[in-house]
Order: C-alpha cells, then structure tokens, then sequence
C-alpha cells in the first residue's frame, strides 16, 4: 500500500483542525476577552523503508520515511487585547498580566480577563455573568458611585457622605503558564497543573498590570492575521487532497498493468 495516502490523510485532518479553530476565534472577533486560540503541528512517526548497504564502508544505511503530521497543541494566545472605553463605571480592563478571580457556583475558583462587572441581587460584585468576585466587595443599595483605582481599591460615595468610603480591595491572579489554563467558556478558565504556580497581588505591583474602571479589554483576534491563515489552511489542505489523488492514480496504473 503506497504510505502517501496515510500521510496526506494526516495533513488533512490537521488542517480541518486548524480551520475549525480559525472559524471559533473569527466568531469571537468581537467577543471582549477572548484569547484567540492556535494551532501547532509536529511531524509524526518515523519508520524504516528500506536499508542500503554502503559498499565503501561495508555498513547497512538505513532510508527511513516520515509518516505524516500530528496537532502539537491547540493553545490560547494571552497577548493583549485592545483597550477600549465604555463609559460605565463597573467596567474594569487589565492592562498586562493578571486575571480576575471569580467562584463559581460549586464553589470553585476561575479566571477571567473579562471585567465587565456589577452588583449582583446580594450586592456583590460579580461578573455579568453572574459569577461572584473572590474579594467579597459588598456595595449596598445606597450607594450611587463607585470609583475603583489602578491598583483595585473599590470606593463608594453614598447619598448622605460627600467623601469616598473604602469598599473593599480586587488583587489579581496570574499562572507562571496561562497557556496551560483549562478554558470552560464565558471567558472563564480553570487552574491546572498545566499552569503552574498561582500568584495573587494588587493591581499595578510585583508584575501585575494596573486597572482602568470604564474600559473594557476587547478580542485579541486580529481579523488580516486570521485571514491569512485561513488562506494558508485552504491551500495545505487542498495540497494534501491532491496528494491523496495522485497515489490513488498511481494505484490505479499499477492495477492495470496487466490488462
């Protein structure tokens, strides 16, 4: 059986992967706080196709022949996203390294770079999705303005007060590899192993970025950049197909030497 069929297979279903994962970080070209995802390939296996014997050195030379490729890995891009403004004041970007610790409701902890906030029913600070902030920022009913600094500090300023009265404090987590998070959808990510040791600080200290209340951190999916590697996608796969062709010819010819 001629090995190139195997090995164009290989490519093609790498290259389907690839697409599919180009079509997710397209659909979430708007999404804010989406890390776009990439693909990596290795070459597969190796076996012996045949041996030579070298008539000068009187040694056997083996010709050893690649079969195919495999997906490495299908990991998250943590570049920075775009900041843009949005006028509310529960809306908080990163800018640099850290994520936002949330709970979720088993009790477990995740991580997210999406800061859009607000006060959920028990008058907590939760992400819109609901999901409680570690810290535990209580902001009651009488409270008309929030003011949160760059590195966290939440205040309040209430009706009867004219000064601001301290709230409570967001730290930020970060992983010595965020590339190793478990990604379960909403932005959100789970610690694994993977990601190695955990860290938490104030904004703005020891390596951690600062906080900017109004702005949102936007998609780090760069539309020209996707483009080309969906291009790119297309033409590997349809470059395998045709080798796929050209054995199944081949086969076909030595089939009919006969007849």
């Amino acid at each position: 059986m001629i090995d190139s069929l195997y090995i164009g297979a290989t490519g093609m279903q790498a290259q389907q992967l690839n697409v599919d994962v180009i079509a997710n970080n397209l659909a979430n070209v708007n999404t804010a706080g989406f890390k776009k995802n990439r693909v990596t390939f290795e070459d597969s296996f190796y076996q012996v196709a045949r041996s030579t014997l070298d008539a000068q050195n009187l040694q056997q030379n083996q010709v050893v022949l690649g079969m195919g490729t495999l997906v490495s890995s299908n990991s998250k891009s943590f570049a920075q996203g775009e900041i843009k403004a949005t006028e509310s004041p529960l809306d908080l970007a990163i800018q640099g390294n850290g994520f936002f610790e949330v709970v979720l409701p088993d009790g477990r902890s995740a991580y997210t770079r999406y800061g859009s906030l607000k006060v959920s029913a028990d008058g907590y600070l939760s992400t819109s999705s609901g999901y409680q902030l570690k810290q535990d920022i209580q902001v009651s009913a009488d409270i008309l303005e929030v003011v949160i600094d760059k590195q966290g500090k939440v205040s309040g300023r209430s009706a009867n007060e004219n000064e601001l009265v301290e709230l409570g404090q967001i730290e930020l987590t970060n992983f010595a590899n965020p590339e190793g998070l478990d990604p379960i959808g909403e932005n959100l990510y789970l610690a694994t192993s993977a990601a190695g040791q955990i860290s938490s600080d104030k904004a703005g200290e020891n390596g951690f970025g600062s906080l900017s209340q109004g702005y949102l951190e936007s998609s780090n999916v760069k539309l020209a950049e996707e483009m080309v590697n969906l291009v790119l996608a297309q033409r590997a796969y349809e470059l395998n197909a045709k080798l796929i062709q050209a054995s199944d010819e081949m086969l076909s010819i030595s089939n009919n030497l006969r007849r």
